[in-house]
């Protein structure tokens, strides 16, 4: 089942239009990721999504809301900013948004408990939210974007800004919340989408390029490739490399060439066979499909 559905959205600033005919579902359960280079119109998405903008044209409808309720009330937003009162303690802010989202005191306090172990921070629950870590403040943020039980949860580059190890905790925390809501978050870091989504949109100067579940979009745009890593002679292995009808192109990386092929199996037999006839120094050989990274830009191309 659909928990949100999008037709023909847009945003237009006077002479500029920042989204253009968006129209897409989110599934229940599901990690969807919106993805695009800065300045494809995540965010402007995203705050039309969450209530923060009214879009120019286009409608957004919730499964199962009643006729002119407000959405915000079944969506959690953390933007890609978040500003907390440094003052407070993780706990004492999580309590505080819980009021604000409608729910009791008693209710606020034992969601805030319940919050604060999910996302890691119980140890650090009684200290000031200005003595967090960056990956701390974010893992708070996601609390609070999940405090009043959202239907469908919104997060606007949620790893940006982090170093490695607050990037991984930050993925490893939205797998875990997979299987409690549904999840739409921004990223122009493909590769960290590649391993928490299930689905993805593809935005580009504003429009949406390619939609759909991940495993379906990297069977049609699959492209085996091989890759080598060679010790010397890669120009003229390169020369030779393209003269295979199985290889649809070649890149060449310093000591290591890259082929796209349409026959994996049979390409790699014929290097073998070269490389024992001709002693090619093979350091390494690789196998591998498209990363998302390269379906992108073959997608926007």
């Amino acid at each position: 089942m659909n928990v949100l559905e999008v037709n023909g959205l847009e945003k237009q600033y006077k002479e500029k239009t920042a989204v253009q005919n968006l129209s897409f579902s989110l599934k229940e359960g599901h990690c969807t990721a919106l993805l695009g280079p800065n300045g494809a119109g995540k965010t402007t998405t995203l705050n039309m999504l969450s209530g923060l903008i009214s879009p120019t044209k286009g409608t957004i409808t919730m499964t199962g809301n009643k006729k002119g309720k407000d959405l915000r009330q079944q969506i959690g937003y953390l933007p890609q900013y978040p500003a907390f009162f440094e003052w407070m303690s993780g706990n004492e802010f999580l309590v505080f948004s819980g009021e604000i989202a409608g729910l009791t005191r008693t209710e606020s306090k034992e969601r805030a408990t319940e919050l604060l172990t999910t996302v890691g921070l119980e140890e650090g629950k009684n200290r000031r939210i200005g003595q967090y870590s960056g990956g701390m403040r974010q893992r708070l943020g996601i609390a609070q974007a999940l405090i009043h039980r959202p239907r469908l949860v919104i997060l606007d580059e949620p790893v940006s800004a982090l170093d490695p190890f607050g990037r991984k905790e930050i993925l490893e925390l939205l797998k875990k919340l997979k299987s409690e809501t549904t999840i739409l978050f921004s990223t122009h870091i493909l590769n960290d989408a590649e391993q928490v989504c299930d689905d993805v949109l593809f935005l580009h100067n504003g429009r949406l390029v390619e939609q759909g579940s991940l495993s379906t979009i990297k069977v049609n745009h699959r492209a085996p490739q091989i890759i080598l890593h060679l010790e010397d002679r890669v120009q003229e292995i390169a020369s030779q490399l393209e003269e295979l009808s199985d290889i649809q192109s070649i890149s060449i990386e310093g000591n290591r060439i890259k082929a796209s092929v349409t026959d994996i199996h049979s390409v790699r037999k014929e290097i073998l066979h070269r490389a024992s006839e001709q002693n090619w120094l093979i350091e390494k050989l690789e196998m591998s499909t498209d990363s998302l990274e390269e379906i992108f830009m073959k997608v926007v191309k």
